[in-house]
């Protein structure tokens, strides 16, 4: 009995697994994010966008209906009280809200992060002092603040996003400073203590890396909440200053039309609520995605 001689080993590939935010962009639910990109892609290219200028109203064309209603292709969401463009005011606001939206988590989340890192990796009494100074931020009323100072420095989108920011820094502290009190007493962290890591670099290169899971679920779920404390705002006329075009300013100039043309206040109420709870059912995603605890369940 003859035996054929093998000619080369039999080497099974496997397929190479995809990196695992590769993995999490695929998994993404659809609903939240077509809306978010539609507001996004609608927010950067507004100007591209707008059929009609946001701010130019036209007397003779006031209150005309949107399409769904019987109106006319000219203006297919209608126009308001002042002949304005109902869609391209809708656009232009879209903008405004990815402005002061983006720019408050980011500058929100950069103080946040950076008061959680020399609080829980510094402790004593650094860790005293920006702890009471969170605390006391957190104990104030975020609206009512708002409200309050914004009326007392006057109405702009510069105003509204500093104090949005000096609000929020305080929820992203409280937070990752206790990410960073229970990262920095792992094995890698005393590790690389021992091996003469500064505390800065102890900080940028070992602990805040492992904390941006975190920082990602919070910057979703605030970029929700800025987003609907500017409509707040901007409803109650301490917000974008007219004639620039806000959500929460079209709802409120449509307030008085609700029994006779109500598309005025319906077409922007509805914006804001697919918004907020686009970008609230993307961050409950990704805190169960992202956080361990919750993927164990």
């Amino acid at each position: 009995m003859t035996t054929l001689p093998l000619e080369a080993d039999s080497v099974v590939l496997e397929p190479k697994k995809p990196n695992r935010w590769w993995r999490l962009l695929m998994d993404l639910p659809k609903f939240p994010m077509t809306i978010l990109m539609i507001v996004l892609v609608v927010g950067v290219f507004a100007p591209i966008l707008q059929p009609h200028s946001p701010t130019d109203g036209d007397l003779a064309a006031a209150l005309q209906e949107p399409v769904f209603t019987g109106g006319n292709w000219d203006h297919p969401l209608g126009t308001d009280e002042q002949g304005r463009d109902i869609l391209s005011r809708l656009i232009a606001g879209a903008r405004v809200s990815i402005l002061i939206g983006f720019s408050v988590v980011v500058g929100a989340g950069t103080i946040g992060v950076v008061i959680a890192l020399l609080s829980g990796f510094l402790g004593g009494w650094v860790d005293q002092v920006l702890s009471r100074l969170t605390d006391v931020l957190l104990s104030m009323p975020f609206l009512l603040v708002a409200i309050a100072v914004v009326g007392a420095v006057g109405p702009s989108v510069r105003n509204l996003m500093l104090i949005l920011i000096f609000m929020g820094w305080a929820a992203y502290a409280r937070v990752l400073r206790g990410e960073v009190l229970r990262i920095r007493n792992s094995d890698f962290v005393r590790l690389a203590r021992i091996n003469g890591a500064s505390p800065i670099r102890l900080m940028v290169l070992h602990i805040l890396p492992n904390i941006m899971n975190t920082l990602i679920v919070l910057a979703t779920l605030q970029l929700g909440t800025t987003i609907l404390t500017e409509a707040t705002l901007s409803f109650l006329g301490l917000g974008v200053p007219p004639p620039n075009p806000s959500w929460g300013g079209m709802l409120s100039d449509g307030r008085p039309y609700l029994t006779t043309n109500s598309w005025l206040a319906l077409i922007p109420g509805i914006t804001i609520m697919l918004t907020v709870l686009a970008v609230n059912l993307l961050g409950d995603w990704l805190r169960v995605r992202l956080d361990p605890r919750f993927r164990q369940l």
